[in-house]
């Protein structure tokens, strides 16, 4: 690959072997896929095309490409283009998204701020997803029962909530939100957001899905033009086909060694080539889904005969051919002598598989040389546990192939080493995988099917241990930052293809390379896994499972369901609006703000605000900020969740962990700041990471550099996002220290462009400015001064009102 820049049973994880699950034998029930009343999902191509129209002439009839000509057809008004043009990476573009989908643990915020808008029903087609609140423990049946039981109250809000505002709601244990909305939303040149950092995965069905937080999904829900920075395009030019054992899992794997893990902020990823075509939809979606660990802003493709057939496959056929006739105008690809910003140019033909972590999704080893990697960083040959499925992997294709494996092990009497989990995707997987028997060659060998949800893969996983010694799992998933899937730091997850996961399964060692290492059978002989083969498509078709987990299609709001929150409720907490810092009309900077701490390296989402056992306080902000940093770095010391308080009260300790201290801060009314490092935010897109600082009175974050979700996320909670203009000035600020912004007045005027400088008062020294950026467009500075983008939401509304009246 080279670049070239141009223009533009057993308690599950455990060293007990599993039982064999018996969960599909309640689970039997095999309605076939019909075709689907699809007048919801099928963009409206003509009006696309017709705005589309207007926006080639206002930019001189230029070639567009495939991310631009789906991004620019949604621009709410296109005149408000016609003067200034659209320039990728400058200009913000206001759009309308024509779907919101939203997992049950980021919902509830959203649904809380939107319930705070006073409105009847949702703008767009919304849709609620519980996939993320059921805990792996033992196995589908019980796990997904006993999660029903402990998430009741959760469950019923977000029901309560679907049923007043019109929103499909479907229910726990039918499937993972990206794998629900691939089967039954996703269409060629839509575009929506989904309130998950993997919302991109749609990108395999040639459509533009963008992850955001909840407050921008509030937008969408609202009516409300949702704001975008113009994303500058990397081009991946395809050639060759994939072979062997190498699947687009490793093309993915690839691409984030390459890129970095933020060698893709602000730009769209759009695969292009010949390569293209060879490729399954939900073998492209793999692609798209992981190109969020580069930190795209999404992925997608040109439509192919792939997703054609997939539209058809899952009943979807009205949808095909709605885009036949607009790929037929050129809607549905890039036009000849468009330009990118870069192209990436890969030769699928030789590409091997991949293995990729301990820590980070970027950090890539082709699988032929990760026997000595292994040796060289002297860890110990074992693995402690192997798991597929998850968003990323959990097609059809996926699960047969993985079968292959399976079954040219059970011929050759060998049974898993260790143990082996599996997720189904969604309850279609589930059931056509029990109805061609993939199940049971799954669990013949020694695996456990897990609960159509989440599970390990975010950190619902109960391995029924306490240890926090060193051990290697090798997962099929997409992301491996520490602690994140079962709570021990020291777990390193190597992320693999479902295949190799599979393979090295019966090896039960890290140094086990199927492509070319044999293995010794029970009667003595040596056997060698053969590459594996997988169906694209079930030759008899999906069929749906159990029908109570899915929604009414376009259901009508029901206005008199009531919606009650306990006020004593651990769970769920209404909202009070932040209070904005410019409330009293005569401050024109921000008031002066402590340094809480200086956070050191990476700091993800996860370290800014956890998953796992603090899921279930994802709709008690009061809660959940209690997590606040817990696992990160103080760059004084080097210490993991340790903050210091200098104007503490008598008889305090100044030291204390991270919630604690900026609990201290709010109480006595003192706004802070916090100083953190390169790709600040990276990872998910909860905006529990921005909501927590900000109810704890954090009113500006400084950054070497900033993940694009988060950054966005602190701007709709009235966070200001700062970035270092010298980076090295970021050790000159410590905890204790004061800042001061000096020229946001002149921001707050309407001078989009004025620098934002700091004035720096250390506890021990002389005061010195430094010189920051900033990325505020005009909209996101009206946040600011209201104190958060719901806040101006609110107070548009109001006006309107109050206008409507006179």
């Amino acid at each position: 690959m080279h670049r070239v820049l141009r223009r533009q049973g057993a308690v599950l994880g455990t060293s007990s072997k599993p039982q064999r699950s018996q969960t599909s034998r309640s689970f039997a029930s095999f309605t076939p896929l019909t075709e689907k009343d699809c007048t919801s999902i099928t963009p409206p191509y003509a009006v696309l095309q017709q705005r589309l129209k207007r926006i080639s002439e206002i930019l001189n009839h230029r070639p567009l490409t495939l991310a631009e000509k789906i991004l620019y057809s949604h621009i709410h008004n296109p005149e408000t283009c016609a003067n200034e043009g659209i320039v990728r990476g400058h200009t913000y573009l206001q759009l309308s998204p024509e779907r919101v989908a939203m997992q049950d643990a980021s919902a509830q915020m959203a649904l809380l701020q939107f319930m705070s808008a006073d409105l009847p029903t949702c703008a767009v087609p919304t849709s609620i997803h519980c996939d993320h609140l059921i805990q792996a423990i033992d196995g589908a049946e019980s796990d997904l029962e006993r999660s029903i039981v402990s998430n009741k109250e959760v469950f019923d809000f977000l029901e309560s909530a679907a049923r007043k505002y019109g929103i499909e709601f479907w229910r726990p244990g039918s499937g993972i939100i990206h794998q629900i909305v691939l089967e039954n939303y996703a269409a060629p040149g839509m575009l929506m957001l989904g309130t998950d950092s993997h919302t991109p995965n749609a990108g395999g069905l040639g459509m533009l899905a963008i992850g955001v937080g909840g407050a921008d999904a509030v937008d969408a829900m609202t009516g409300t033009p949702w704001e975008l920075k113009a994303p500058l395009i990397t081009g991946v030019h395809l050639t060759g086909k994939l072979n062997g054992w190498t699947t687009t899992k490793d093309l993915i794997l690839h691409l984030a060694g390459k890129l970095t893990v933020k060698g893709g902020t602000g730009r769209i990823l759009e695969y292009f080539g010949p390569g293209v075509e060879s490729e399954s939809c939900t073998g492209l979606a793999t692609i798209a889904n992981m190109g969020a660990e580069v930190g795209a802003t999404t992925s997608t493709f040109p439509y192919t005969d792939g997703m054609r057939a997939y539209l058809h496959a899952t009943g979807r056929g009205p949808v095909a051919r709605a885009a036949d006739e607009a790929q037929a105008s050129g809607f549905l690809r890039a036009d000849a002598g468009a330009e990118y910003d870069e192209v990436i140019d890969v030769n699928l033909s030789e590409l091997e598989p991949s293995i990729n972590g301990p820590f980070t999704p970027d950090l890539a080893t082709p699988l032929s040389h990760f026997a000595k990697v292994v040796q060289e960083n002297g860890w110990k040959d074992e693995i402690s546990a192997g798991l597929i499925g998850s968003c990323t992997n959990s097609s059809y294709e996926d699960m047969t192939r993985a079968v292959d494996i399976a079954r040219q092990a059970k011929a050759a009497g060998l049974s898993t080493k260790i143990p082996f989990l599996c997720t189904p995707g969604s309850e279609q997987i589930r059931a056509t995988m029990e109805r061609d028997h993939l199940t049971d060659a799954l669990e013949e060998v020694g695996a456990v099917v897990l609960a159509n949800a989440c599970g390990p893969c975010i950190g619902q996983w109960k391995r029924g241990t306490e240890s926090t010694d060193e051990n290697a799992i090798l997962t099929s998933f997409n992301r491996n930052f520490r602690s994140r899937n079962d709570g021990n730091r020291n777990t390193m997850n190597f992320l693999a293809s479902p295949t190799v996961v599979t393979a090295m399964a019966f090896s039960g060692k890290l140094s086990f390379d199927p492509q070319r290492d044999s293995l010794k059978t029970p009667d003595g002989q040596m056997f060698k896994f053969t590459p594996p083969k997988g169906e694209e498509l079930p030759a008899s078709g999906f069929t749906y499972g159990r029908l109570e987990y899915y929604p009414s299609p376009s259901p009508q709001p029901q206005p008199d369901t009531q919606i009650t929150i306990s006020p004593t409720s651990q769970r769920l907490q209404l909202l009070e609006p932040f209070k904005s810092p410019f409330d009293d009309n005569s401050r024109s900077e921000l008031p002066r703000m402590t340094v809480l701490m200086r956070v050191r390296g990476k700091c993800t989402t996860d370290h800014i605000s956890a998953a796992g056992p603090w899921l279930k306080y994802k709709g008690h902000l009061q809660n959940i900020s209690e997590n606040l940093l817990i696992t990160a770095v103080n760059d004084e010391g080097g210490e993991v969740n340790v903050a210091q308080d200098y104007d503490q009260e008598t008889g305090k300790s100044t030291t204390d962990t991270i919630p604690r201290i900026a609990q201290r801060f709010k109480a006595r009314g003192e706004p802070w700041a916090l100083v953190v490092d390169e790709n600040y935010g990276e990872g998910s897109a909860r905006e529990h990471a921005a909501l927590q600082p900000r109810f704890y009175g954090c009113l500006m974050i400084v950054a070497r550099s900033f993940a694009r979700i988060h950054e966005t996320n602190l701007k709709k909670q009235g966070i200001l996002p700062l970035w270092f203009a010298d980076k090295a000035d970021y050790a000159r600020v410590g905890a204790g220290d004061t800042i001061e912004t000096v020229g946001l007045e002149a921001l707050l005027k309407g001078e989009s462009s004025a620098r934002i400088g700091l004035k720096v008062t250390p506890r021990e020294g002389e005061a010195f400015e430094i010189l920051t950026n900033h990325t505020m467009s005009k909209d996101q500075i009206k946040w600011l001064q209201a104190g958060s983008a719901l806040n101006k939401i609110k107070n548009d509304s109001k006006a309107a009102s109050m206008q409507g009246t006179l």
